[in-house]
């Protein structure tokens, strides 16, 4: 879901500021041209990864949306990777010549509106073992949703749920997610989420899980438009001031690469960051693109 808030995330004086860290790995964002409601040209792409490898990312893979339903039947999961095929292709050309250093893989978010997707295809994976990003639709869950996670883990598919602290219907207790991990699988939060992007109840529900230890890793969701911000160097700031930096490091690094490669990530220890600290450093942080 692309939007903004507090305006974009890019430096507004023309001053050029050093990385928030180096070796970031970011398993989330819609940077493939043209293709959904993400980037809708190249050089918005490019622009974009310049800013994430500004902000220390080294490595990126890139999830376009992609309906369940689409992998059910060959001839409508050819037309519908095609175009992506061919549009990120012409990216990591352009990514090569710009960014050399810079890993660029490919993915799908998939929406899981049909329970029983076949993602056998390796396109569709966020790397080169069977990892595939998954979210169900309108930020709301059907009944069942650990019973089809414990499904496609049991055929071979290991899933990572998107933004688990964006959905709009939990119980107050908020234990889905925890039901998720025990039916296998990982958990991705988004870095705006937690200094609000997405409103106090995702900023709520991101504290909670982390505090919970239940988060494996962080990306950006970014969707690759000039005035979107990308919230790292914020969550940054929340984490060192709280003296998190081991924590830091395996949600940010350490699990995306491990996730990607199909290893289990790290147990993270739990993360306490008072909502006192997350105004001030929105405060802190608003006039900074």
């Amino acid at each position: 879901m692309n939007g903004s808030e507090n305006g974009p995330d890019a430096a507004g004086s023309g001053s050029v500021e050093p990385p928030v860290t180096a070796g970031l790995v970011d398993l989330h964002s819609h940077l493939v041209p043209a293709v959904d409601d993400g980037a809708r040209t190249i050089d918005d792409a490019i622009e974009g990864i310049g800013r994430m490898v500004e902000r220390g990312v080294r490595s990126i893979v890139t999830t376009p949306h992609l309906s369940a339903t689409a992998t059910l039947r060959p001839s409508r999961l050819a037309a519908a990777l095609e175009p992506v095929d061919r549009a990120f292709e012409a990216l990591s050309d352009r990514v090569a010549e710009r960014f050399p250093d810079i890993e660029l893989g490919r993915g799908h978010e998939m929406l899981l509106d049909v329970p029983d997707p076949d993602l056998s295809d390796s396109r569709l994976w966020l790397g080169e073992v069977p990892v595939v990003l998954v979210e169900w639709p309108g930020l709301q869950f059907p009944p069942g949703t650990p019973r089809v996670l414990d499904e496609m883990v049991r055929g071979g598919i290991r899933p990572v749920v998107a933004h688990p602290e964006r959905y709009r219907v939990h119980n107050q207790r908020l234990t889905t997610p925890g039901e998720w991990r025990e039916a296998g699988a990982w958990l991705q939060m988004n870095y705006g989420s937690l200094v609000g992007r997405y409103g106090p109840q995702a900023r709520a529900h991101a504290l909670t899980l982390l505090e919970r230890g239940w988060v494996d890793c962080f990306a950006s969701d970014f969707h690759g438009r000039a005035h979107l911000r990308l919230y790292i160097r914020e969550c940054r700031e929340l984490f060192m001031k709280m003296d998190h930096g081991e924590a830091w490091d395996l949600l940010t690094a350490v699990n995306p690469d491990r996730i990607r490669r199909g290893e289990e990530p790290l147990a993270v220890p739990p993360v306490s960051i008072p909502i006192g600290v997350v105004e001030r450093i929105r405060t802190l942080f608003g006039s900074i693109r």
